[in-house]
């Protein structure tokens, strides 16, 4: 049983990394909570008149903040049901044994490591270009017109390139859940006369249930942030209609020069964060139970 002075030595041990942590996080924070407050703009540094609320007023009546804070919902709405949909069903392909599985999953899983960047060149040049992109030919194919998606089709363009790389992810969650799932309980139940769908419904779904909640919750928080899909392709276009809270802020920030707006926003997009993070760390809680 460990004594005072050995937790006292425990404590002390750790203090420096908790103390470098707790700044690392905390300065921030703090220069961010500052830069909020105060009218900073980098064209004029010396001007730093305290504002109170006026940059968070400033940002909300945006008549972009309406869109983006819908875009965001959107994107985020949109590709967790696409990886989570998409994920159960490849998982549930690959997970019986065939040749060449090893080689499948591998291949399944590598879109994760792609960087976002090279994900939007990619989508950007190779797939989604209205002339030579592999979706233009395979229009021109079946003869009918190309589509111009970046410009038609902004926000759903980004939601298939977000999705795409995520899509590895929830599958990669699924199929290791299904290798524990009870091989005897499914032969059982489909020698008493379950059908597949009866089989999935009440066996592999429930299984499921806590992976789904895992994904879930770090995917949405992650997809809160995403931004460099957007700035390559669309750059938040045409108009604001792919622009996301994300966005918003870099184009106040490094477009408009306007740090204390920024920052506004960003402290929204915490607050944002961490409602939805407490919420789903909720509904995974009881999950869980």
């Amino acid at each position: 049983m460990a004594t005072r002075q050995t937790r006292l030595l425990a404590h002390a041990a750790t203090a420096p990394s908790t103390l470098v942590l707790f700044l690392w996080m905390i300065v921030p924070l703090a220069m961010t909570l500052y830069f909020s407050s105060v009218r900073y703009n980098l064209m004029q540094p010396g001007d730093k008149d305290f504002l109170g609320l006026a940059n968070f007023e400033f940002f909300v009546t945006d008549p972009d903040f309406g869109p983006s804070v819908v875009n965001t919902l959107l994107l985020l709405g949109s590709v967790i049901a696409i990886t989570v949909i998409l994920g159960v069903a490849l998982a549930l392909l690959v997970n019986d044994a065939f040749p060449g599985r090893g080689i499948v999953r591998v291949l399944l899983i590598s879109p994760f490591f792609v960087m976002p960047t090279a994900n939007a060149l990619l989508w950007k040049h190779m797939m989604m270009n209205p002339i030579y992109g592999v979706l233009a030919q395979v229009w021109l194919f079946f003869g009918m017109s190309p589509v111009d998606w970046l410009t038609d089709h902004p926000l759903f363009s980004v939601i298939l390139m977000v999705a795409w790389q995520w899509l590895p992810f929830a599958c990669l969650i699924f199929i290791t859940s299904l290798q524990s799932l009870d091989r005897e309980q499914m032969e059982a139940a489909r020698m008493d006369g379950a059908s597949a769908i009866q089989r999935f419904g009440y066996l592999t779904l429930p299984h499921l249930g806590r992976p789904m909640a895992v994904v879930i919750m770090i995917e949405m928080i992650f997809l809160l942030s995403v931004f460099a899909e957007i700035a390559i392709t669309t750059a938040g276009g045409p108009g604001n209609e792919s622009t996301n809270l994300t966005y918003m802020i870099f184009k106040q920030s490094l477009m408009n020069f306007d740090v204390g707006v920024a920052s506004a926003g960003a402290l929204f997009a915490v607050v944002l964060a961490n409602i939805v993070a407490a919420f789903l760390i909720r509904i995974i809680g009881k999950n869980l139970d």
